[in-house]
């Protein structure tokens, strides 16, 4: 089965592909689109369903979608749908965990979830898949693996970050991962 997979992102393109190894997972170029995908809603399931339907008008193909935040409990679930860009325009991964570091500077409070909604377009319907990952946020980076936030997540029962962790050992209990599991079981069933 073929499925487009509706983000610009190489590093979430290499977690998925990873864990969807029945599949031929097409990035956008390789389903000849290039250019920006609006994100322009307030919630992750809103912005995900509006990603994959923006990808399915320009392209005619069965794809899916993923929006993913960053919950932070003290910061009134902050970044969330704005963790890509919670720094500002054109920042790096490293300005956002900055950002965010300078923001629970004297918390005590560092409870966090990372969420991930995929909206799959299969066949003129519409499916959503969640996954939930709970953890806390360090208070400095650690570990080179993974991207965005991951030197600073630690997972609830692990004494290491996302970014200490091998890509399967983190697609096993990611947010991402989960969210992947879930959309694998719906396409094996169907």
């Amino acid at each position: 089965m073929k499925l487009v997979f509706a983000t610009n992102n190489a590093h979430k393109l290499k977690e998925v592909r990873t864990a969807l190894t029945d599949y031929k997972i097409l990035g956008l170029a390789e389903a000849d689109f290039a250019g920006e995908i609006p994100e322009d809603h307030d919630t992750l399931e809103a912005n995900s369903h509006q990603k994959a339907s923006f990808i399915l008008e320009h392209t005619g193909l069965d794809c899916f979608a993923d929006d993913t935040g960053l919950e932070v409990e003290v910061l009134n679930g902050e970044p969330g749908v704005y963790s890509a860009r919670y720094a500002g325009p054109d920042c790096s991964f490293l300005d956002n965990v900055n950002k965010l570091l300078r923001e629970m500077k004297g918390k005590t409070n560092r409870s966090a979830q990372f969420r991930t909604v995929i909206t799959l377009l299969l066949d003129g319907e519409l499916h959503q898949f969640e996954g939930v990952c709970k953890g806390i946020i360090t208070e400095a980076p650690s570990g080179a693996g993974g991207f965005g936030y991951d030197p600073i997540f630690k997972p609830e029962g692990y004494d290491v970050t996302f970014a200490e962790l091998s890509m399967a050992e983190k697609n096993k209990i990611s947010h991402r991962g989960l969210a992947v599991q879930k959309l694998v079981t719906f396409l094996q069933k169907n």
